[in-house]
């Protein structure tokens, strides 16, 4: 008995051990994989097959880039970006970033309520009873919780993503064409196959992450001891988000690519669609990951969006805060989770046009944020020996404007389509 009670507290201790280095960078990355990614990498599998897999591995390069010079801000600074925006230049940039974000993370909180209801839905959970119960639940995570029981619960959501890996299993793709497409670039020029691919990078690399993360690690106390944990927290996280993002692409091109079922516009389309061809429980994983990644990504906007308003404004903020201490950071969150849940709930809500125009702000913003991100990390002033090194800021360097590129086609792509 003893030493079954030594096991179970064993296994515990390494239970909170791996808990306690994962983090802010593990969350951020996988909210990015949120209902608008899922029906992305959905549809670039469907009508592509594996071609676009190579971009993959060079997305993941950037948002590891990205992502760690937020950590690193966040860590040396003690302050979030929409505080360092403020500061360094001037309250009209950081009013401007904080009303795009405000917008942004509102139309994409939306479409995290309507994933919700669309995931539940294929197990015909009613829209009005799916979608409430997630938005109490968030609402009490976020309001009544501490920051520590909100990350534990943040990393217990990304469990579902494992569904995606064995759904890709089941469904028996050709491994040598993946491996091939993986390090064998394909290109296309049709105007389809462009937007896709701005897209993809689009909804890896996001404002919000960046956003969140920095404000996280400030929240969760972290300063310069902690930073390569971090690092290595924000390079395993990316990798694990975008090796999950590829699944999901290896999975619908095994099987939707394969038998020429290419129109899917949702993530819920393409799960309904996988069962046919690699079988129902395929449909049933592709759900569970749905649910999970949306319940996330509906949880992490509020506290994004409260989080930079709070900071522009100079607030309290924080998940540990009390409404008494803190009622402009509670204010925001519980405005966002009402009404991202009230609309989600609105018949004959024209999905398709949301997320279009969410993309079209999204594409304006993250040039905007990456370009803070980059030049505040290279500031010797307020870095200084944790500033960007030459090759290190090269690299940064040419990945925002690489990614600031993708955003400025993407916006006047889908600016045009509206």
């Amino acid at each position: 008995m003893r030493r079954g009670l030594a096991r179970l507290r064993g296994r515990r201790g390494r239970l909170l051990a791996v808990l306690a280095v994962l983090g802010p960078g593990l969350i951020a990355a996988n909210a990015g994989n949120d209902a608008g990614g899922i029906a992305t990498y959905s549809s670039v599998g469907a009508r592509y097959g594996y071609d676009l897999l190579w971009m993959m591995v060079v997305i993941t390069i950037s948002l590891i880039v990205v992502q760690e010079m937020a950590a690193r801000m966040g860590i040396v600074t003690g302050k979030g970006l929409a505080d360092l925006v403020r500061e360094h230049y001037g309250i009209r940039w950081a009013l401007f970033a904080t009303g795009s974000v405000l917008v942004a993370n509102l139309g994409i909180c939306i479409s995290e309520f309507v994933g919700i209801g669309a995931a539940l839905g294929l197990a015909h959970v009613p829209v009005v009873v799916s979608v409430p119960i997630a938005a109490v639940t968030v609402w009490l995570l976020l309001v009544r919780g501490t920051y520590k029981i909100a990350e534990r619960i943040f990393i217990v959501m990304t469990i579902p993503f494992f569904a995606y890996p064995i759904a890709a299993v089941l469904s028996h793709p050709k491994w040598g064409a993946v491996g091939k497409a993986i390090v064998a670039p394909h290109l296309q020029t049709s105007p389809a196959y462009v937007l896709l691919f701005v897209a993809t990078a689009g909804t890896t690399i996001t404002p919000f992450m960046q956003l969140y993360l920095q404000s996280a690690v400030v929240e969760r106390g972290l300063g310069p001891d902690e930073l390569n944990q971090e690092r290595a927290e924000v390079v395993t996280g990316s990798i694990f988000a975008n090796l999950v993002a590829s699944f999901i692409i290896i999975a619908t091109a095994a099987t939707l690519f394969l038998h020429g079922h290419r129109a899917v516009n949702t993530a819920a389309e393409a799960a309904k669609a996988l069962a046919p061809f690699a079988g129902r429980f395929a449909e049933v994983l592709f759900g569970i990951g749905l649910l999970g990644a949306s319940l996330l990504a509906a949880a992490v906007l509020p506290v994004t969006a409260a989080y930079v308003i709070s900071e522009t404004f100079g607030f309290e903020r924080g998940v540990s805060r009390s409404p008494r201490e803190a009622p402009v950071f509670v204010g925001v969150v519980t405005a966002l989770v009402i009404i991202g849940a009230v609309v989600a709930m609105l018949p004959g809500i024209p999905v398709f046009r949301l997320l279009v125009g969410v993309q079209a702000v999204n594409g304006a913003l993250l040039p905007i944020t990456l370009f803070f991100v980059w030049r505040l990390s290279a500031s010797a002033e307020l870095m200084g020996k944790y500033r960007n090194g030459r090759i290190f800021n090269i690299v940064a360097g040419a990945t925002v404007v690489a990614t600031s590129a993708l955003s400025v086609i993407l916006l006047v792509v889908t600016v045009g389509s509206l």
